[in-house]
């Protein structure tokens, strides 16, 4: 199992919370005042493979979509 950064678990408790899915301008609301950096934080846990979404990096509109619990 990979370990993952308070930023990553931050992430992963509020896709939980929303039963998996969040619009990515939400979930940006919800992290701006915890930390920055929340579309480099999504393709870190894309290549692990715990959530999923649309292209290389997330856009405004992209759907965040939890894949694996951990």
């Amino acid at each position: 199992m990979t370990e993952l950064t308070e930023e990553e678990k931050f992430i992963v408790e509020k896709l939980k919370e929303k039963d998996g899915k969040l619009n990515y301008k939400e979930l940006q609301i919800l992290c701006e005042d915890q930390f920055e950096g929340v579309r480099l934080i999504l393709k870190k846990l894309k290549e692990k493979g715990i959530v999923e979404y649309e292209g290389m990096i997330p856009g405004f509109s992209a759907e965040i979509e939890l894949i694996r619990e951990i």
